[in-house]
């Protein structure tokens, strides 16, 4: 099919028509462990990628295959990998490229979970992120340095919401010959990173393509857009023998296949050996998201708008923080990256600190106190307490968490009952 068409509508039809074996228009749940093998032969060349199929579904499996497929065609990439979780996609993108004593440059503003990862768990392992605050992109180019294998950052910051610059950091990264990873979570179908430049793009499928909160699951896409190659000793694991697959060089391995060794490798080593591979299951339900995807964006990002210009007239609300009351250099990012709406996200501050931030939570009647972003239904937290509450005081106020800072998640709900329930709760602060 061809990629020519509109990301609403690929996200319909790309990568199934029917099924083979029946014609089943809906995508099967392939819940199988293993393939048969046509003969020995087969089989061979199949361990020695000398042809492409289904082996295990630890390492692939035709549903996860339609979603990948799906999502590569409305990111305009070339391939990608469906995961176990968004965090297994985050951990990947960086194992891919990173040994130890290697490090990475990675923005200030992005999920607490991820910052724990990257600051604690893989500093363990020997790879060094370093973190710089985005609002000069200048900043990622003062602290690359030769060992310097990656850059990482979200595209819709949670919880800061001050939307990435990213064509200033690629075009930075692609003049030092470093490729920029970005996680899109926040904003699918809103922004695509790779026509800014970024070399990947990331998802934690649990969010909005998922949409109802039914499942777990992480993707990875290659933009296929970034020579790694060139990079030569700058990309080891890329560009030099991998004892673990019998010395294979996977940037020359692939060549008869297209510009897929990023994500080739990720499969066929990180997914092999660390085993976090998405369930069929799941892949199912990420599948069904997508259907409607383009018409939940459309709704979360009209109602959010509504809710902010709310917040930012009420008595009891010191802050918005919402990408359209933005104004100057950080307005015009959001502008220059998101097309159709600013995302379903809005943050506000309360003047009275945790303890009117915790009041108000515990007030909601509609809204669901959950620890999820990109569900149907309309969500709040307050992260100083719990999805940043593992970061120290200054590391929660780089990532834009306060002790008074709320995080809404606005669904699809009547923008009147949102209102209300707001309303009431910031009654009882």
């Amino acid at each position: 099919m061809s990629n020519s068409l509109h990301p609403e509508t690929l996200a319909l039809h790309a990568g199934h028509r029917k099924d083979s074996a029946t014609n089943a228009v809906a995508v099967p749940i392939y819940q199988t462990t293993s393939y048969q093998f046509d003969s020995t032969d087969h089989a061979e060349n199949l361990f020695a990628l000398k042809e492409l199929g289904n082996i295990y579904s630890r390492i692939m499996n035709p549903t996860c295959d339609v979603l990948e497929q799906r999502m590569t065609a409305i990111e305009g990439g070339v391939a990608a990998l469906a995961v176990g979780s968004g965090q297994a996609a985050s951990s990947f993108c960086i194992l891919n490229l990173c040994k130890a004593g290697d490090n990475f440059v990675c923005s200030t503003d992005i999920y607490g979970g991820t910052w724990n990862l990257f600051a604690n768990t893989l500093k363990d392992l020997g790879i060094e992120c370093r973190f710089v605050d985005p609002s000069d992109p200048e900043n990622f180019r003062k602290v690359t340095d030769a060992k310097t294998r990656c850059y990482y950052a979200e595209t819709l910051p949670n919880p800061k919401l001050n939307v990435f610059p990213i064509k200033q950091v690629a075009d930075i990264g692609r003049s030092l010959g470093v490729p920029l990873i970005m996680d899109n979570t926040a904003a699918p179908l809103l922004c695509r990173p790779f026509d800014h430049g970024a070399a990947v793009v990331m998802y934690s499928t649990t969010k909005y393509i998922g949409g109802h909160g039914t499942s777990i699951g992480g993707l990875v896409i290659d933009g296929g857009n970034f020579d790694w190659e060139a990079g030569g000793d700058k990309f080891p694991t890329l560009n030099q023998p991998d004892p673990s697959y019998h010395g294979a060089v996977w940037t020359e391995a692939v060549k008869p296949l297209g510009p897929i060794a990023y994500i080739l490798r990720m499969r066929v080593i990180l997914l092999r050996d660390m085993g976090a591979p998405m369930s069929p299951m799941n892949a199912f339900n990420f599948i069904q998201g997508l259907e409607t995807l383009a018409l939940r964006m459309r709704a979360h990002c009209e109602n959010a708008a509504r809710v902010a210009d709310f917040l930012n007239t009420h008595a009891k609300v010191s802050h918005v923080i919402y990408p359209g009351l933005q104004s100057g250099a950080t307005k015009a990012t959001a502008d220059a990256h998101m097309a159709g709406g600013y995302g379903g996200l809005v943050g506000f501050e309360l003047a009275g600190g945790k303890p009117a931030g915790k009041t108000f939570i515990d007030s909601l009647q509609l809204l669901y106190h959950v620890a999820n972003i990109g569900d149907a239904r309309s969500l709040a937290i307050h992260p100083a307490s719990t999805t940043h509450s593992q970061l120290s005081a200054e590391e929660q106020a780089q990532a834009g968490v306060t002790p008074g800072y709320v995080r809404l998640s606005i669904g699809i709900e009547h923008i009147d009952d949102i209102l209300a329930d707001l309303g009431q709760a910031l009654d009882k602060v």
